[in-house]
């Protein structure tokens, strides 16, 4: 037994760096998609909540007018006299 540690082959150590160095590549890709999704669905949940918030808050604010807007006798503008 000889006490000199072991020769790995460079083609080995090449190839070991290659699979960490794209393991690495893999999970920052990974990380990116995650942080871009989690993103996506804040903005998209911001702008249902927005819709919402908005819609209920143009609810609450009508006045009794809006609620006999369309009884006026628009129809008979619509007929001319005629010739």
């Amino acid at each position: 037994m000889s006490t000199e540690p072991e020769a790995i082959a460079p083609d080995a150590l090449a190839h070991a760096e290659q699979a960490t160095a794209e393991q690495i590549s893999e999970h920052k890709t990974l990380r990116v998609i995650g942080w871009f999704s989690a993103g996506m669905a804040m903005a998209t949940l911001g702008i249902y909540l927005g819709y919402e918030i908005r819609s209920r808050y143009k609810f609450r604010h009508r006045t009794p007018y809006d609620f006999f807007s369309g009884a006026e006798p628009g129809a008979a503008s619509d007929f001319g006299v005629g010739i």
